[in-house]
């Protein structure tokens, strides 16, 4: 997971991101649906442009560490992997229709959370240290560079 360089920023934009099926039920626990929704999660990706770095479908939730584009605003790229998924598993496992009869695969709930190479304690030192070269700056000069 390292930084990218574009010719006018620089960026990463790594989330953990978490759903369950509706009604938190364990049809993972079936080995060919935990298959096949670990394929269709990589087929997502890869349509989405988004980088997964670990993937972990568990009996009644998925765990995913990924990247995402700039243009994909987070709950935007949640909403692309679960409706995927959903489509291509209701397709692939048409008896999955019986137990989800409203034709929701997913439960509306998630969680998501960015990541990254530093902690928050050292982002806040790293804008304290910033704000306060910027006073000094601004008391030596008189003006703020704004």
């Amino acid at each position: 997971m390292e930084l990218t360089n574009f010719s006018h920023s620089v960026r990463q934009n790594s989330y953990h991101l978490v759903w369950k099926p509706k009604y938190a039920w364990d049809i993972f626990k079936f080995p060919w649906i935990k298959k096949d929704c670990e394929a269709i999660l990589n087929e997502a990706a890869l349509r989405y442009k988004i980088q997964i770095f670990e993937l972990e479908v568990m009996e009644d939730h998925i765990h995913i560490f990924v990247e995402i584009p700039p243009t994909i605003a987070v709950s935007k790229a949640l909403n692309l992997l679960k409706g995927f998924t959903s489509y291509k598993l209701f397709q692939k496992q048409p008896w999955l229709r019986n137990y989800f009869r409203t034709g929701h695969l997913w439960s509306p709930g998630k969680f998501f959370r960015s990541v990254g190479n530093v902690t928050a304690e050292s982002i806040k030192n790293y804008i304290a240290q910033s704000n306060r070269g910027a006073r000094e700056q601004t008391f030596l000069t008189g003006y703020s560079g704004l």
